[in-house]
């Protein structure tokens, strides 16, 4: 070897290894420089050492979890202000566990004790919310523990996994997130959209027959501060923003029509301009009027349904996003999990050229943020991507820290509202199919599966609402021509047809971020059904109002 080429090597290495020393990674030191951290590791540290009620166990676990919540709504209709409202909160859950980690006092309904706690750095304020939750819990736990104890007795087959779930500690620092909202600004903005129907002169025809709208804009920032006994310190940060729009009308039958359009991000550079908004909110409206004049769908149709990529995204966050998280079974029995996937294990549950995966390291895509992204969950684990399904095979589920069989460990999935506890969620649910097909290569292939089931015509869902109702539906000739049709429903989209009737998918992917208590994100292409039941909806007419709305 030269000895000139394994000194300069040596001396690369040796600046490495001081690079590295030069960024130190943070340490409990660096953590109580929090007085919200350092308050909960002082009263952790003594709840871990004191807390035993004499002839019972110790606790073996402890976790607390305060979460600092800014809210900002506001509400209007009509061209008018509802309500604005900014609203700031702590929140404190407390987790005791008594056993260990292979039976312990855990229950399937989620364990934990919530306190309101002081929104001032008080250090005595802060543990004293913390300690009164600890006791309540330390006792419900003891409890529960002695009740799991009786149950396992009456069953002969013995839990299938530990109740939690071994994890290396993880100490994270993030800087927290405020918000900065121009409240006035928005409340005006928000009322100006609600009464845009009214001064638009493109939409002067529909101004009389909109019998409401409603705009919202929501600012939402959370700060997670969490300890656990394990050593596990963290202090997260993360904001959703979302500003939407709602209108309806009746048509002459009496049938309700309703639509309505967010645009959702992690920041306000996210949300539309207020130019794109508007024009969506023209277009909105536009498509009132068009329901109102559109033909009824016919009495039931059985036969291929093309799925835009955005009722792709709702169809698989409905279907598929609740079927591959992991939840501890019933006492006693055999199975791995619950739900519609529980008995699926890599076994088939899409068609063979498609792929699911959950990234929640994934923080925008196309340019689109995505707000279901996250780097540690709610209970300390890293996140991780997760495959899923692979060549259309379920090969994994999202775990949290309550294993499941063959599933030991936390994929870093376990995530919580503000006031509940930790369970197997979604972060940014991705789907994707090998081969996809552009939109017009989709069009040409719904036509050609058409004339050869000898059918008049199709049918393709632009949108759905609420309990997958389609909003937006079209009824497709041979010719290529659509209609706009209503009062419609799907009767059998389920998991079983996403297995068997999917012909084909796009190749380009839609993002649909949903605001809520836990943001959540799917991406996911048009999909070809070859074999969807629509049929008229059976929904109660009611008459139209007996006199005008006001000019």
């Amino acid at each position: 070897m030269n000895p000139m080429r394994s000194l300069a090597t040596l001396v690369g290495i040796a600046l490495f290894a001081t690079s590295l020393s030069a960024v130190a990674l943070p340490s409990r030191k660096d953590a109580e420089k929090d007085p919200v951290l350092k308050a909960m590791l002082e009263e952790l540290d003594r709840s871990m050492s004191q807390l035993q009620l004499p002839g019972f166990q110790k606790p073996f676990f402890i976790q607390y979890r305060i979460e600092d919540v800014e809210d900002f709504q506001t509400h209007a209709s009509f061209g008018a202000s509802l309500s604005s409202d900014f609203n700031h909160a702590r929140v404190a859950r407390v987790t005791v566990r008594v056993g260990d980690y292979k039976i312990d006092s855990s229950t399937s309904r989620g364990d934990g004790v919530i306190q309101l706690a002081a929104l001032e750095d008080d250090p005595i304020a802060l543990r004293s919310a913390l300690w009164s939750a600890t006791d309540q819990a330390y006792k419900s736990a003891l409890a529960a523990y002695a009740k799991k104890q009786a149950a396992l007795k009456q069953v002969q087959t013995p839990p299938q996994a530990d109740d939690l779930s071994h994890e290396q500690p993880t100490l994270t620092l993030d800087q927290p997130i405020r918000l900065h909202i121009d409240e006035a600004a928005w409340t005006a903005r928000v009322a100006r959209f609600s009464g845009l129907y009214r001064t638009a002169s493109s939409l002067a025809a529909q101004q009389r027959d909109v019998q409401y709208t409603s705009a919202v804009f929501q600012a939402h920032a959370v700060t997670t501060w969490l300890v656990n006994s394990e050593g596990s310190i963290l202090r997260t940060s993360a904001a959703t923003y979302q500003e939407g729009i709602a209108a309806g009308t009746q048509a002459a039958d009496g049938m309700h029509l309703d639509r309505s359009y967010a645009s959702t991000g992690p920041t306000l550079k996210d949300l539309d301009s207020p130019e794109v908004f508007e024009k969506r909110i023209t277009d909105l409206i536009a498509s009132l009027g068009q329901l109102r004049a559109a033909p009824l769908v016919e009495d039931e149709y059985h036969g291929p349904v093309l799925l835009s990529a955005d009722a792709s995204t709702d169809t698989f966050r409905a279907l598929v996003a609740p079927a591959v998280v992991a939840t501890r079974p019933p006492l006693g029995t055999e199975a791995r999990t619950n739900g519609p996937f529980a008995s699926s294990y890599r076994t088939r549950v899409l068609p063979d050229f498609m792929d699911v995966t959950d990234e929640p390291g994934l923080k925008s895509y196309n340019g689109i943020g995505l707000i279901g992204a996250y780097s540690v969950d709610d209970e300390g684990v890293p996140a991780q991507t997760v495959q899923l399904i692979a060549g259309g095979r379920l090969e994994n589920y999202l775990i949290g820290r309550e294993p499941v069989r063959d599933f030991p460990r936390s994929n870093g999935h376990g995530r919580a509202g503000i006031t509940g506890p930790p369970a197997p969620s979604i972060g940014v649910l991705k789907i994707s199919a090998n081969n996809g097909l552009s939109d017009t290569d989709l069009h040409s292939k719904l036509l050609a599966v058409a004339k050869d089931a000898g059918l008049k015509n199709v049918y393709e869902v632009e949108t759905l609402g609420p309990g997958m109702t389609p909003r937006l539906l079209y009824r497709i000739g041979l010719d290529g021509v659509r209609q706009l049709v209503r009062g419609a429903e799907l009767d059998d989209l389920d998991q079983r047809t996403l297995r068997s009737s999917v012909q084909a998918a796009g190749r380009d992917l839609w993002v649909t971020n949903y605001f809520g208590d836990i943001p959540q994100t799917v991406l996911a292409p048009a999909l070809l059904l070859d074999d969807v039941t629509i049929r008229r909806a059976n929904e109660k007419n009611e008459k139209l109002p007996f006199y005008p709305p006001p000019d």
